[in-house]
């Protein structure tokens, strides 16, 4: 189809190139590459500074996407160093990931998930970050708040983890997803204990006055 339009749009001798410029975006002219001044980015290697690269580390790319990872954290109250592990083992952090599977975008989301979540561009990072935090949230809660079973149905379908008494799956790619997640996101903090004990520790008139604490008297 796209053939197509070219042919309408262009004089049939016209000769036309094409590339992908410093985004992995395609370009396309009736110039060459080099004829045409093209400005490239240099990006500095972690830890070999004396090195130059015209692709941007993974570090570089992560730090485009924090204000979407933070803003979608708060929504909807899922660990920002999770979404960001996520990410980063499902799409290395490229918002034009296509996997075999059909699973697209940073959060590598389903064409069945884009639809529930009425995502209309699943390479849009905005839209395909919402949904895939969205899904998250929404497994989390199916497995109250369980990361990993939520990770392997992330990966696996919750179907997967059903089937195995809600445990994840013994699919080799299934567990090694999960332990890299939870090596890179770490373990959520621990629920504080929000018990609390009432004490008699002071009289005032020989009048018991009752005193609160989280520590037990």
């Amino acid at each position: 189809m796209i053939a197509c339009s070219l042919g309408m749009a262009v004089p049939a001798h016209a000769q036309i190139y094409t590339w992908r410029d410093a985004n992995g975006n395609l370009v396309l002219s009736n110039k060459r590459e080099g004829a045409v001044t093209v400005t490239v980015p240099a990006y500095s290697a972690p830890k070999a500074e004396a090195v130059r690269s015209t692709r941007p580390t993974a570090a570089d790319r992560a730090r485009l996407y924090d204000d979407l990872i933070s803003e979608h954290s708060r929504t909807h109250g899922v660990r920002a160093e999770l979404i960001r592990a996520v990410m980063q083992v499902e799409s290395g952090f490229n918002p034009y990931a296509l996997s075999p599977k059909g699973a697209m975008g940073l959060m590598q989301l389903m064409p069945s998930t884009a639809k529930q979540y009425r995502v209309t561009n699943a390479f849009n990072p905005t839209e395909n970050v919402r949904a895939g935090v969205a899904y998250l949230r929404e497994l989390l809660d199916r497995y109250q708040n369980n990361e990993e079973l939520a990770l392997a149905a992330y990966n696996a379908g919750p179907g997967a983890v059903d089937r195995h008494g809600q445990m994840v799956p013994p699919y080799r790619e299934t567990q090694s997803y999960v332990a890299q997640i939870n090596r890179m996101a770490g373990r959520p903090a621990a629920p504080r204990d929000k018990t609390i004990f009432k004490g008699t520790d002071l009289t005032v008139d020989g009048r018991a006055i009752p005193s609160y604490s989280n520590v037990k008297h």
